[in-house]
């Protein structure tokens, strides 16, 4: 395409889960409800258009080991990008990826900066490991690097317990979380299991990750302070498999993912039922693969999250939660086109027909 031509996109236009329109106009690279005046060289796509999807936990330029090259990052974000994925947060990354914004055929990130966690209770390589007098003063680094998010790491192994643990006093998240909110940033936090969580949302806390260890009596406290939480259910899914490759070094560890695997379904639906926002996030990065928003999407089907819902938590929803426009009226034309409804049945997702970012077809 080029620069002049406009791109008429028709058929079932989802501005929002009830607000169908027959067409919009991208001209520019921006949306227009209105049929441009004089326009000649139109491109035509049909069917059925959604906002840009949104993973909000990914991590481009993480590898299994720690930080990648620009090489590996450009292919991970091109993955994601071929399924659909037009608006990434990026829970926590050691590589600067900041020459994606310079790129306007990858998706858009959302930074949350470098993860910091714990001295040797995390993975090795991927995070700042500092102890907890130093915590405030890597919290504003990141807010200060980052795109107004701050990823903290809530519990990890504790070697010597032998089971997940809290990696931080209750005084020093309250502190951690207080600058953030100072400088402007939210903060998330890497959770497993239920002992850091009581702690982290009375601190304050915007959102948790993983949230496997959500209980009945913490889930109104999740809703009463508004904390949501983006299930990573797709990463969930290899608790099993970690759980057996510890069984011999750590029993209690083990037993306990395993409980968590187990009931992950309940404890999303759960949590969406009592009026969490859950959003969509596949932590690909690391160990696992880019390109698993769609996976992602029908696996919060599967725990009883309706399907429009579910859908929203990858799109409408997740879009206004992190502040970025939809399909508005004078908004960049990031899009995805399908070939039926995606409210009907979300699989649909994993076969996207055209995909638009900034205005140009790419996929």
């Amino acid at each position: 395409m080029s620069e002049r031509t406009v791109l008429h996109v028709k058929g079932r236009i989802l501005v929002g889960p009830d607000d169908v329109r027959d067409e919009l106009w991208v001209v520019g690279g921006r949306i227009s409800y209105e049929r441009p005046v004089g326009a000649r060289d139109i491109r035509t796509v049909a069917g059925w258009a959604l906002p840009g999807l949104v993973d909000a936990h990914c991590h481009v330029g993480l590898g299994a080991h720690g930080p990648v090259g620009d090489d590996v990052a450009e292919k991970q974000a091109l993955t994601d990008r071929e399924a659909g994925t037009l608006l990434i947060r990026d829970a926590g990354s050691p590589s600067d990826t900041r020459w994606v914004d310079d790129r306007d055929d990858l998706p858009k990130i959302i930074r949350a900066g470098r993860h910091i966690a714990r001295t040797r209770r995390y993975i090795r390589g991927y995070a700042h490991e500092i102890e907890p007098e130093d915590l405030v003063a890597y919290v504003a680094q990141e807010a200060r690097r980052g795109d107004g998010w701050v990823k903290l790491v809530g519990d990890w192994i504790d070697r010597d317990l032998g089971d997940l643990a809290p990696t931080w006093p209750r005084e020093a998240v309250e502190a951690g979380i207080a600058e953030a909110h100072r400088l402007g940033a939210r903060v998330t936090a890497h959770c497993f299991a239920e002992s850091s969580l009581r702690d982290l949302v009375e601190a304050g806390i915007d959102c948790v990750e993983h949230a496997t260890g959500l209980t009945d009596d913490l889930i109104p406290l999740f809703a009463e302070r508004g904390v949501a939480i983006v299930p990573t259910l797709v990463n969930i899914a290899t608790f099993p498999a970690l759980a057996d490759g510890g069984q011999s070094k750590y029993p209690r560890w083990s037993d306990h993912m395993r409980r968590l695997y187990d009931r992950r379904y309940d404890t999303v639906r759960a949590a969406h039922d009592a009026g969490i926002p859950v959003f969509v996030g596949t932590d690909a990065g690391g160990t696992l693969p880019h390109g698993l928003v769609a996976a992602e999407v029908a696996e919060l089907v599967t725990a009883g999250i309706p399907a429009v819902e579910a859908l929203a938590a990858s799109t409408w929803s997740a879009r206004t939660w992190l502040g970025r426009p939809g399909l508005e009226e004078g908004a960049a034309a990031d899009l995805v086109v399908y070939e039926t409804d995606p409210r009907a049945d979300v699989r649909v997702l994993a076969a996207p027909r055209r995909i638009v970012l900034n205005g140009r077809v790419v996929g």
